[in-house]
């Protein structure tokens, strides 16, 4: 049985000083072709969505912030994203495909590791299917501090064998510096 990878939005719109390495190290993780298949979740913030509503934020309501990064563009279908309107977990789709193809165990990586990352990967966990996340491959466009806690979360919820490398980090726990910037 093959081994499916999600990537959870990793669009423009969560592309920042926290997270910016992600699309590289998740283009390389695909590259080594050990996933099959890849398929893509992407965050649309709707207008009456709970985060407009609730939050007054109005960001990733359109492109280009709805966009998958462009470091991921190779692997774009439309068969292989899956929009979901909110912190809403697997999108319904999403898991009428997983439950077509009998799939018992997923990979997963993205942003961000405290929201979107462990929402799917609890929900996976409560249909049966078992996440295993990537560390090394999610962040949070809050930082680190709120990718640990998500981890913390999820070694709870899930179980901490459940958290793996893929071995991508180049020894960096934070995100590397962008040298684009200086």
């Amino acid at each position: 049985m093959s081994n499916p990878l999600i990537v959870v939005d990793v669009q423009s719109g969560f592309i920042n000083e926290f997270t910016h390495h992600i699309p590289q190290r998740v283009a390389r993780l695909i590259e080594q072709n050990d996933y099959a298949p890849v398929l893509f979740t992407r965050f649309i913030n709707t207008p009456d969505g709970p985060y407009q509503k609730f939050l007054d934020w109005h960001s990733c309501t359109h492109e280009p912030e709805t966009n998958i990064a462009s470091e991921l563009q190779p692997w774009i279908k439309p068969e292989v994203v899956f929009s979901k309107l909110g912190l809403c977990g697997i999108p319904d789709d999403m898991t009428g495909y997983f439950r077509k193809h009998c799939f018992e165990r997923v990979f997963i990586a993205g942003i961000d590791t405290d929201m979107c990352v462990l929402k799917i990967a609890m929900d996976f966990f409560d249909i049966g299917i078992e996440p295993i996340v990537l560390t090394d491959c999610c962040a949070s466009t809050a930082g680190l501090q709120a990718h640990l806690a998500g981890l913390a979360v999820l070694s709870r919820n899930i179980g901490a064998f459940r958290l793996r490398e893929a071995g991508l980090s180049e020894g960096s726990l934070a995100a590397p510096i962008d040298k684009s910037k200086e």
